[in-house]
């Protein structure tokens, strides 16, 4: 930094109290003796001077909007004037008038004696006055307007408000013996440090001025916050005690105190906030950066400094000093940087130093708190030297985009130089002529003495320890000089001094730029001048290239490659290096990174056909259109790799399918470059060319493929010619293609069928529903053309038009596809007219009839059908939905009966399926006891739910007993435990069973009934209560073991005693004399029946059973199963009753009923025991009851009941003859 003097005034006698600049920096008011001074303030030049004070100015101030100024005076008043420079307001104080400011937003004016202080604005009339306790020295609102500080004689710092309320008061260590003499608030607006890191990068403090980073540690987790180094409103404080202060707003210091060695007058902030300027009793003013650190000296006078200000957004600083002088000065910041490939580390705000990637923008501020004097960068070392020692850096790691950087050594020792280098181990020291290389430790190792100054030094690389100097003289010459070595070695000796020069990265070529402005290129080996160019103050080599080299001058940037012409193009600044594409470009104070596209050399290597030469510079930088140019010209050169390459970069996957073919080609022998080159023009559009190189080379097939692909047909007819009739049908084809794709349909259809392509022809027509073409081509075509006939089928079936598809299978004999159009078309009788003649296709018709009636809600119908289809599964399937579509609905004697279907069903698929047959007869089993379950207990809910029944109290009372009996584990969906107890409660009471009417209505009270029954159940409740605890001789005996049971079992259906089963009656549910019994080992369901003396009547060709009992035997105990039925008392398992042989043959034929179930089922065998009742049985679902009970027609499953009566009159046979007849069952009366 260096001070210029600008101008300078001098007022004799007079003391220069204040200074004021307006706004826009144009008008300096200066306070002179009696008199307010308006001087310009670029060249000092007095514009008109003011009077309207009696008395010494003490103070000015200008107003933030330059509409108005204030002066005041020791003659204790205040003016105000108008930027015109007219008196507009005269107001006054009881004391001399101190210091004045206005408030930077509302332009309210505060004014300070020395036993008060006033606000003045516009808008009021009156001034608001107010007593402070000491003189007031000082004042100075703050960025925002909101607050007033006062600096006093006694020590203190008063911030008052808006109002003039103190909210803060700063007390000085000194007291009234080190008095406030200047305050001054940092204009900057914003917090200058703000800490922002990504998740699991390092995290860098940032300046929001100029958005550089000055610090960077790592961080596990994104942090952001204000860092507060720094705040809106600082406020510095100079006193008599030679300290310099700084606080918050709240009063808090920053800092410790800077000790001065003088008494400070004066205070002033440059624009930004980022330099103080002071004066005072040492007769000099002093820059100092904005922490309080000494930068140099301004200007030395012979009194002392009272006042100084910076000229708003400039380098200007004006001082005014006791004995009336007024000086002007400009500060000029020299630049201090240093710059390392793409590393570049200049100087800010003289006591920082901020190192920026040039490629990714990055940047990292380092804090040094003094200044700054030279900078020197290289590899991973950086050197700042200080006024008192010299810092050297080390990143942290070698990481090429690492930019954290820890001290490494330092040096403390004062050095005096004129340049700065740093290498691996050492640093070098240019002074004049000498240069000095010391060690980090300070220990000097070599020095070398040259014959002339030293113009520009530079590292060159080289192992660490070792590295290469390059150094220009004032003289002309031009030295390489090894650290390692004490002996320089002359490379080049000009006729003149240079100014910059740099070595190519090969280190054959110099260029150097000497004083008259002339660039100068030379082989280094041979010493030749290769080319020189006028108009060059700077010169780089491209690091990555070795033939390519970037000058400047006269605003322009000239790069130039090989022995090319030079490019030019326009540019601010100078340029300082040369990496790839990006040139950095120095400008002012400002370093940047620009991105120049190689575009110009590399077009000048394409003109030679240097693909290799052009693409290593494209590789440096350049638009896709050049990407693409230079593949383009590649390919046509036949380069192919240079063109992949390039193709690569710009992603064109059409070329690159291009190349990658043609090098399969080339391995495979082939070496044709005209095939090649043809394949490659018609690929660029290049038709015409393309052919004839086609024709050339003997490939006419692909120049016509290529017209036709294309829809040249008039350059490919012409081609072909008329001769060859194979090609003309291709050439057909083609242009049916073209006009399908053209939405021309009909006649694409027409060129199809003229080039012999009826299938192409058929889908065009079948998919225009032209069913006039279609009949046509279909009944044209021989039947041996399958696959056409089959696609003109498909289309009719689409178009609705079944009688001729029909017609079509049927010429193609395709008996398959015509039962599927039956089907689908749901012509179910002509399906099934050709199933009875070609029975293979039972399958495909049934199955697809039965989902049909499925659909159309024909359940049964359906059932039946896939029956018939072989298709057990789905069979079972609906009727298992209608089975539980029928409990929903609460139709029981549906339900029992689909539930008895399902029971056969899953019979039949056990006969039928090995694997299976034990799940289904399980299945079979529960549906059997289900179906007689809902069947049973469709009885119940009519009673229960209908107002009149058809059933006898006993038999309600047997069907309840026999529903409870089996319901002691899971009950059904949909069958109600409350219904059946309810009708056995009312008809266990009208039967006399009151101990199990009772016992019912216990039951009744431990579940939810329904409200409907709460009435009739609580009435039969009471009534019971009146009834003796006993049942009426209502008995229920085992005929096995004669044992009375209870009439409710909690172990089910069988006797308590024997645990033989009980046998009921299907329509009285009553237990019938019926005792099973079984087969012994060895004997066969055949001999049995020959063994039992039983003759069945042949009735209706069916198999039905009539049997009679006769009186039996006259004595019991001759009676061999009698003797059979025995069983151990107290056993608690069922003993069944076995029989051999000598049995069966005493048993009658009347005595016993068998179910001859179908197999794998075992035939069941019964015996009755009371030979006088008559016992009938159903041979469909083998449901058996007393013959002599009232005959109904849903005692069994089956649509038709056989009877079989014994031992009846005439007149009762004619009778229930009759009663058949209306119900449509089937009697038959076996002979006497």
């Amino acid at each position: 930094m260096r001070a210029v003097l600008a101008w300078k005034e001098t007022f004799r006698e007079q003391c220069v109290y204040d200074l004021a600049f307006k706004p826009d920096g144009s008008q300096l008011i200066i306070a002179a003796g009696l008199r307010v001074l308006v001087y310009d303030a670029s060249d000092g030049a007095l514009i008109q001077p003011l009077k309207g004070h009696k008395d010494i100015v003490y103070c000015v101030a200008y107003a933030k909007d330059g509409k108005r100024f204030a002066s005041g005076s020791a003659d204790k008043s205040i003016i105000i004037w108008t930027s015109k420079l007219e008196g507009i307001l005269k107001y006054t104080h009881n004391d001399s008038i101190q210091c004045v400011a206005y408030n930077p937003v509302t332009h309210q004016l505060a004014s300070c004696s020395s036993g008060d202080f006033g606000l003045w604005s516009p808008e009021q009339k009156s001034v608001n006055k107010h007593k402070v306790s000491s003189k007031i020295t000082c004042c100075g609102w703050t960025n925002d307007g909101q607050y007033l500080a006062l600096g006093m004689m006694n020590g203190v710092v008063s911030i008052r408000n808006k109002n003039g309320e103190e909210k803060v008061k700063i007390e000085r260590p000194g007291g009234s013996s080190s008095p406030i003499w200047s305050i001054a608030w940092n204009p900057s607006k914003l917090p200058n440090n703000r800490i922002f890191c990504p998740p699991n990068m390092k995290l860098r403090l940032f300046s929001i001025k100029n958005s550089e980073a000055f610090y960077c540690f790592p961080s596990q987790e994104a942090r952001k916050v204000d860092c507060m180094d720094e705040h809106n409103d600082i406020l510095a404080v100079a006193d008599w005690g030679q300290k310099l202060s700084f606080y918050q707003l709240s009063g808090k210091q920053i800092g410790k105190d800077r000790t001065l060695t003088y008494d400070p007058c004066c205070v002033s902030y440059f624009s930004r906030g980022e330099y103080i300027v002071m004066g005072g009793s040492d007769k000099q003013a002093s820059l100092y950066t904005r922490d309080g650190v000494r930068l140099g000296t301004i200007g030395e006078q012979n009194a002392w400094v009272w006042t100084c200000r910076v000229r708003p957004d400039t380098n200007f600083v004006v001082l005014g000093c006791q004995d009336g002088t007024v000086a002007c000065y400009q500060l000029i910041f020299s630049t201090v940087h240093g710059l390392y490939k793409d590393r570049y580390a200049y100087r800010d705000s003289m006591t920082d130093v901020i190192v920026q990637h040039l490629i990714t923008e990055q940047k990292v501020r380092i804090k040094c708190r003094e200044l700054v004097k030279k900078i020197a960068i290289y590899r991973n070392r950086l050197a700042i030297q200080l006024p008192e020692k010299i810092l050297i850096y080390e990143l942290f790691s070698d990481d090429s985009s690492d930019m954290k950087y820890h001290i490494k050594e330092k040096i403390c020792r004062k050095f005096e130089c004129n340049l700065l280098v740093v290498c691996s181990q050492h640093i070098i020291l240019c002074q004049e002529k000498r240069l000095q290389c010391l060690s980090f430790t300070s220990v000097r190792e070599k020095e070398w003495v040259m014959e002339s100054l030293i113009r520009y030094i530079k590292v060159i690389g080289g192992p660490p320890g070792r590295e290469g100097l390059l150094v220009g003289l004032k003289n002309g010459a031009i030295l390489k000089i090894f650290v390692d070595n004490p002996f320089p070695i002359t490379l080049l000796k000009l006729s003149t001094s240079v100014r910059c020069l740099d070595m190519s990265a090969s280190r054959n070529k110099l260029a150097v730029v000497d004083e008259h402005n002339t660039l100068l290129v030379y082989d280094i080996n041979s010493k030749e001048l290769l080319f020189q160019e006028p108009n060059a103050n700077s010169v780089a080599w491209n690091t990555q290239c070795e033939d390519m080299l970037c000058f400047s001058g006269n605003g322009y940037l000239n790069i130039k490659a090989s022995n090319f012409p030079v490019h030019q193009q326009k540019m601010q600044g100078f340029m300082v290096g040369y990496n790839g594409s990006k040139i950095f470009c120095l400008h002012i104070y400002l370093m940047s990174a620009v991105e120049v596209p190689q575009s110009a050399p590399m077009y000048q290597y394409l003109e030679r056909k240097m693909f290799k030469e052009a693409y290593q510079i494209a590789c440096l930088g350049v638009t896709d259109s050049d990407w693409r140019d230079l593949a383009t010209e590649a390919l046509e050169g036949l380069d192919f790799d240079t063109a992949k390459k390039a193709f690569i970069r710009i992603r064109d996957l059409r070329y690159l399918e291009l190349i990658s073919s043609i090098e399969e080609r080339k391995k495979r022998g082939e070496n044709d470059n005209e095939l090649f080159l043809a394949d490659v023009y018609a690929y660029q559009g290049k038709f015409h060319e393309a052919a004839k190189l086609y024709k050339r080379t003997g490939h006419e097939s692909r120049a016509l493929s290529m017209y036709t692909d294309l829809r040249m047909f008039e350059y490919a007819k012409d081609f072909v010619g008329a001769t060859d009739p194979k090609s003309s049908r291709i050439l057909m084809t083609k242009q049916a293609d073209w006009a399908k794709s053209s939405k021309e349909p009909r006649a694409a259809a027409e060129m199809y069928l003229s080039a012999g392509e009826h299938l192409k022809a058929i889908d065009i027509i079948g998919e225009h529903g032209w069913a006039d073409m279609l009949i046509d081509i279909a009944r044209k075509l021989d039947k041996a053309e399958r696959e056409p006939l089959a696609k003109c089928a498909l289309h009719f079936k689409r178009l609705k038009h079944h009688g001729y598809a029909s017609e079509t299978y049927s010429k193609m004999g395709d008996l398959k596809a015509l039962v599927h159009l039956h089907v689908e078309t749901r012509h179910w009788e002509e399906a099934f007219s050709l199933v009875e003649k070609h029975t293979q296709f039972k399958y495909d018709v049934f199955v697809p009839y039965a989902q049909w009636l499925a659909e159309n809600d024909r359940f049964e119908e359906a059932q039946k059908a896939f029956h018939k289809a072989g298709r057990q599964n789905e069979a079972v399937k609906v009727l298992e939905q209608l089975t539980h579509n029928a409990v929903v609905e609460n139709r029981f004697n549906d339900a029992g009966y689909y539930y008895w279907m399902l029971s056969m069903q899953c019979l039949d698929i056990a006969r039928g399926d090995e694997e299976q047959r034990d799940e289904m007869l399980k299945k079979f089993e529960r549906f059997q006891h289900l179906a007689e379950l809902y069947h049973v207990y469709r009885s119940i809910q009519r009673y229960t739910d209908e107002p009149f029944s058809s059933h006898m109290p006993e038999t309600l009372f047997n069907i309840c007993r026999f529903l409870l009996n089996n319901l002691t584990k899971n009950i059904p969906a949909g069958i109600s435990k409350v219904n059946t107890l309810y009708a056995l409660a009312k008809q266990s009471r009208k039967l006399g069973a009151y101990k199990l009417a009772r016992y019912s209505y216990e039951k009744l009270q431990e579940l939810h009934i329904p409200s409907r029954f709460h009435e009739s159940i609580e009435l039969g409740n009471l009534i019971i209560r009146s009834k003796p605890f006993h049942d009426n001789e209502v008995r229920m005996m085992c005929y096995r073991c004669s044992t009375n049971n209870p009439l409710l079992n909690n172990q089910g259906s069988v006797c308590i005693n024997c645990r033989q089963p009980f046998i009921y009656s299907a329509s009285s549910y009553e237990v019938l004399p019926l005792v099973q019994f079984y087969l012994e080992e060895g004997i066969i369901d055949e001999e049995a029946l020959s063994l039992i003396d039983l003759e069945v009547p042949h009735i209706d060709q069916r198999d039905l059973q009539a049997m009679r009992m006769d009186d039996g035997l006259d004595d019991a105990e001759e009676d061999p199963f009698t003797a059979k039925m025995s069983f151990e008392q107290g056993g608690s398992n069922f003993v069944p009753v076995k029989v051999n042989r000598s049995v069966l043959r005493s048993m009658s034929r009347r005595d016993v009923l068998i179910k001859r179930w179908p197999r794998p089922l075992k035939w069941e065998y019964f015996r009755s025991l009371l030979p006088d009742v008559s016992i009938t049985m159903c041979p469909t679902c083998f449901k058996v009851q007393c013959s002599t009970v009232r005959i109904t027609s849903s005692w069994c499953f089956s649509t038709t009941a056989v009877l079989t009566v014994a031992d009846q009159s005439t007149n009762q046979t004619d009778l229930l003859k009759t009663g058949a007849a209306i119900l449509n069952i089937s009697l038959f009366v076996p002979a006497k």
